[in-house]
């Protein structure tokens, strides 16, 4: 019986330490998340060999392999003139052509596309009589498109004049072959308001410093942009092309490639120009599908990382993190709401004391947050164009913790929509948000 009572003992203690384990490390994700990445920067800068971010070469025109550049556009009138004419006006880029996938549009698109027709002969367009979103017009535009070669660019989005020549160097040499995709640098266009400041640091330092990560440590990326990737096509045909009941195409399509063992790139030293979100309402519209779409392929590849992680060894960091990132947003907001009730339990008793200790104990967690996200931030300016974004490092503080709190929140309310998508009620089309021309807009 003592026995007995003593391995009850030590099982509730291990049970204990175990727990305690997992709960430290759900409280120091985000620190130690950002210290990751951060670190996986300098590696990219400083150890990776193979990163040709400033080792290309221009191609002759009679060796240019043709390139597609799609545009899946949906009522785009205020921007698709512009676009396209910088495309055709502008790229140091013979041979490629421009397919638009008119997506159901029911205002001026079609008309002006086929005004610019007679202007542009290489310039083409297919009519999609029902828009039912951007992965379903792709997979239309793939069998229509004539490149080996496809740059996804959407209607607001133009890629910097040497985009197309460094693009196509990831791909000319022998050591190319398995490369899926090339995945350029995302930089903000409207920066006139705070939130376009602050979202210029943000894709510098969340998603530019993440990608240099992922592609130093194993080769392997979350998402691509899908605002301007350029794909080798055989890829996309490879895995059925995109999934069209996702809510983010450029999320799944980077896990199935390499999910078959295709290789995605990241080219920092490739821009492109895109427009981004200036409400607070768009901006979380915007992020609530991108927490559903990362959640999505979570959701669809466990089992292939939980049955087979030797074959996945590869991805499998992106896997864990994804894990950590998802159970740690159930977390953050579990333990935000306990800690408000508890605060205002306390303030209603008149526990002053307890709300003083509280509010300095999450101070302090913050605090530490905060530097930890300071420093990934410094990299990241630094990296990025050679520190020329640096000016926008003060548009930061405010919005890391915005960040840090919306991400939590549009991960746990778009949970069961991303359930219910892999169970086969998902849809892939959205709206966009009011677009603005390109031009005039830092």
């Amino acid at each position: 019986m003592t026995n007995i009572f003593i391995d009850h003992i030590l099982e509730a203690t291990w049970s204990q330490t175990l727990l305690n384990i997992f709960l430290l490390i759900l409280c120091l994700y985000p620190v130690v998340g950002s210290f990751f990445w951060f670190a996986g920067s300098l590696s990219y800068r400083f150890l990776k060999t193979n990163k040709r971010d400033d080792n290309w070469e221009m191609i002759p025109v009679d060796q240019q392999p043709l390139i597609t550049i799609m545009i899946p556009a949906h009522n785009e009138e205020v921007m698709i003139e512009e676009t396209i004419t910088y495309l055709f006006d502008q790229l140091n880029y013979t041979n490629f052509e421009v397919l638009v996938m008119n997506d159901g549009s029911t205002d001026d698109t079609a008309a002006i596309i086929h005004r610019l027709q007679d202007k542009y002969p290489r310039l083409r367009t297919v009519e999609i009589v029902k828009n039912k979103g951007k992965a379903h017009a792709f997979n239309i535009g793939m069998y229509f498109a004539k490149g080996e070669y496809i740059l996804s660019n959407d209607a607001d989005t133009i890629p910097e004049q040497d985009a197309l020549m460094k693009y196509m160097n990831f791909f000319i040499h022998d050591r190319d072959m398995n490369t899926s995709a090339v995945t350029a640098n995302m930089d903000v266009q409207n920066r006139t308001k705070l939130l376009g400041k602050s979202q210029t640091v943000e894709f510098s330092s969340i998603v530019g410093v993440i990608k240099r990560s992922q592609t130093s440590v194993n080769d392997s990326m979350y998402a691509y942009s899908g605002a301007n990737t350029l794909y080798k096509k055989s890829f996309l045909i490879d895995v059925g092309g995109f999934r069209q009941n996702r809510a983010t195409e450029d999320i799944s399509i980077a896990w199935d490639h390499q999910m078959v063992g295709a290789v995605p790139r990241f080219a920092p030293n490739i821009v492109f120009h895109m427009n981004v979100p200036e409400t607070i309402r768009d901006l979380y519209k915007q992020r609530k599908r991108w927490a559903q779409g990362g959640t999505e392929v979570w959701l669809t590849n466990i089992k292939k990382f939980l049955f087979h992680p030797i074959q996945r060894r590869y991805q499998l960091s992106m896997f864990v993190d994804s894990t950590l990132s998802i159970i740690w947003s159930f977390f953050f907001v579990i333990t935000a709401v306990m800690f408000l009730i508890l605060m205002g339990y306390f303030l209603i008793t008149g526990n002053y004391e307890r709300v003083f200790h509280g509010f300095m104990i999450s101070f302090t967690f913050v605090t530490f947050e905060l530097f930890a996200g300071f420093m990934q931030l410094l990299a990241a300016l630094l990296l990025d164009h050679h520190g020329a974004k640096l000016k926008y490092w003060f548009f930061a503080p405010l919005y890391m913790l915005f960040y840090w709190m919306i991400n939590p929140i549009t991960v746990v309310t778009t949970f069961i929509p991303a359930l219910k998508t892999i169970l086969g009620f998902g849809s892939g089309t959205w709206v966009s948000p009011t677009r603005k021309s390109l031009q005039n807009k830092k």
